[in-house]
């Protein structure tokens, strides 16, 4: 059994200098705050950037508050040896400087405010974050998942974490190029588009209208997604496990690597997630509890997440085989219940439907045949490295329990036995098909780095409950080492992402800029601004602006829309490679080759090569020279870009 009790880190004596400690704490707190305005705004007046003088006047201040406080309060409790307290003040000291520096960046670089006034902002958030920090640390002796005398104020503070550092840097980092052409979706609203249902187009719209042509208003919807996410894991678990597992499936939700991400951008994945959430737990209370009314909320998400991503249809697959599989469940299938809930889905899904049947079924065939197509390629190893960086090695080995016949409890016996087997089988199927059709695939085809991520989800109540729970009959040294690993893992990660978005913002001291934009968000902006402005002189020289064209898929045509100088107002306009018999998906739906006849092109490239290429001479009455340009951040060059105006394009040219 876990022991839940924890030994007092203050004797009772200490008790009655209650007011002498709060005094100190105070103290501290008020020179640490001090010492940082003043080693912040005298480092700024020096010349220094605010990303590093923040963090140098941030370590200014841990330093007063820990000979002022910490110290005092580690010997008092006696553990001035204990190697884990450091650990977690550290954990407590980094989380509170990424965090403060996104408070900072927001309040400076977005809301306008001078840096000697936006520190003591950032300040507060400083002390938000570390005055119940370092107390939890020092008051708790080991960090657990449902476990100790405060595991649900750990849990509380995990999620409340995640959920602030997204809110605060969301509308900060740049767009990846996905998010900037899925925004490109929203100015063309339709029921379905080429390799994607529309549900990202209209969150996106609605977001933007509310929030404008900004990163926020694109993103705003993932945090509200993530809500979801969390309100329908941590319902579904407790359903299955109780309260403690609930709590600690809600924290895995928000705090695993694709979860996180899924609340932070938005993608296709963004709503899928939240509909795969719900619909897990509807599809719960209908098949294992027994409850009819579910069904109408099981085929109104099933609808919803299909408006998503085509693969949400797999948990309905999924739903179907449980009902074969389970004996109880069979009765399902002489009642009108289900039916009803494969109608609501239908009716929700019928647009999409009637789109692809006026579009010659595209977007069913590219994500059908076309993607099955082509080479035999065994990529099944790609599928485990993938599930490993999306659910890290910890989660991955936890999750390899839904493998086993037998459900986690002690005794299989009798009725209680026989309720946590159907539990048991439901997680096990609601991981195990989607994941069975991946895996086929993978055998023979290759596969995208996401396509399992919100499988996954159906095994958070099976994690959360092998965290909590001393009743496993998993081998005891393995069940150990997957407990102790949990919190690490978490807390490892939150550093690690909240380290990441303040790199994106403020950069870190000694780590310079990579060249790959479309992973590293950032350069996107001063691209559009550059190539906006060439796009200008090139209009007032030939008396028409023109078409700016990306020589890639969509990535630069759709950063460059975004970040114009004006993009509410219609900014420059864009294509895609497709001009000169490349891929460019949407666009070449959106920018007809014929329409172009005669245009003067701007083209865009990260390669001269791409420019210099036959196919763009063919296309071109006159040419004008390559030219190159540079992106630089903070001094440091991120990147170099070229570009060629094309006159007089020729869309009836073929390139042999």
């Amino acid at each position: 059994m876990t022991d839940t009790t924890e030994p007092r880190a203050i004797p009772p004596a200490e008790d009655a200098s209650l007011p002498q400690r709060v005094e100190r704490i105070n103290f501290a707190a008020a020179m640490g705050a001090l010492g940082d305005a003043l080693v912040f705004l005298a480092a700024t007046v020096g010349g220094v950037r605010p990303g590093p003088a923040h963090i140098l006047s941030f370590i200014v201040a841990i330093a007063l508050n820990y000979q002022l406080n910490i110290r005092v309060a580690v010997a008092t409790a006696g553990r001035t040896r204990d190697v884990r307290l450091y650990g977690h003040l550290l954990v407590v000291s980094l989380l509170a400087l990424f965090l403060r520096g996104g408070v900072l960046s927001l309040l400076t670089n977005v809301w306008g405010w001078p840096p000697s006034v936006a520190i003591f902002v950032a300040i507060g958030a400083t002390l938000a974050v570390t005055l119940p920090g370092y107390e939890f640390s020092l008051s708790s002796h080991a960090w657990r998942l449902g476990s100790g005398t405060r595991w649900k104020a750990l849990a509380v503070g995990l999620v409340a974490y995640a959920f602030a550092l997204r809110l605060i840097y969301q509308g900060q980092v740049e767009l990846l190029p996905e998010e900037a052409y899925y925004w490109s979706y929203s100015r063309h609203l339709a029921s379905g588009y080429l390799d994607h249902p529309p549900m990202v187009a209209w969150l996106i719209r609605f977001g933007t209208a509310i929030f404008g042509t900004t990163q926020l208003g694109v993103r705003v919807c993932a945090l509200l997604c993530a809500a979801a996410t969390a309100f329908f894991t941590y319902r579904l678990t407790r359903n299955l496990y109780g309260v403690k597992s609930a709590w600690s499936a809600m924290v895995l939700s928000q705090v695993l690597p694709f979860f996180f991400m899924a609340g932070l951008v938005m993608t296709p994945d963004t709503p899928l997630v939240a509909a795969w959430a719900a619909e897990l737990y509807f599809l719960e209370r209908a098949l294992v509890a027994g409850r009819p009314r579910a069904w109408w909320g099981a085929g109104l998400c099933l609808g919803v997440g299909l408006l998503s991503k085509y693969s949400m249809g797999l948990l309905g697959l999924a739903a179907l085989v449980f009902v074969l599989l389970d004996p109880q469940s069979r009765r399902w299938l002489r009642r009108w219940q289900p039916y009803a809930a494969a109608l609501i889905a239908l009716a929700i899904f019928s647009p999409v439907i009637a789109w692809n049947a006026e579009n010659e079924w595209v977007s069913f065939v590219f994500q059908t045949t076309r993607r099955l197509s082509g080479e035999t390629q065994f990529s099944l190893h790609k599928l485990i490295l993938a599930a490993l960086v999306l659910m890290t090695p910890t989660g991955l080995l936890a999750a390899a329990a839904l493998l086993r016949r037998r459900p986690p409890e002690e005794g299989g016996g009798g009725r209680d036995g026989g309720v946590a087997r159907r539990k048991w089988r439901f997680l096990q199927v609601a991981v195990g098909v989607p994941l069975a059709v991946f895996v086929a695939i993978s055998l023979r085809h290759n596969v995208k780095f996401d396509w399992t991520a919100e499988v996954w989800l159906a095994a958070l109540p099976a994690l959360a409950f092998v965290a909590t729970s001393s009743g496993d009959k998993l081998p005891r040294t393995l069940l150990a080492k997957i407990r102790a690993a949990w919190m690490p893992t978490i807390l490892a990660l939150l550093v690690i992402f909240a380290a990441g978005l303040h790199f994106l913002v403020l950069g870190l001291p000694g780590l310079g800029y990579g060249e790959r934009m479309e992973l590293m968000p950032m350069g996107w902006s001063d691209l559009a601004q550059q190539i906006n402005t060439i796009a200008k002189e090139i209009g007032e020289t030939t008396g028409a602006e023109p078409l700016v064209v990306g020589m890639d898929r969509y990535a630069i045509a759709s950063e460059v829309a975004f970040y114009a100088s004006d993009p509410a107002a219609g900014g420059p306009q864009t294509s895609g490679a497709h001009l000169f018999g490349w891929t460019a998906l949407m666009y070449e739906r959106w920018v007809p080759l014929q329409s172009q006849a005669g245009r003067t092109l701007l083209l865009v490239a990260w390669k001269s090569q791409d420019l210099t290429d036959r196919c763009v001479a063919a296309h071109a009455e006159r040419l004008g020279p390559v030219q190159d340009g540079v992106l630089v951040r903070d001094g440091r060059v991120i990147r170099r870009y070229y570009y060629r105006a094309v006159f007089g394009y020729r869309n009836f040219a073929k390139c042999l």
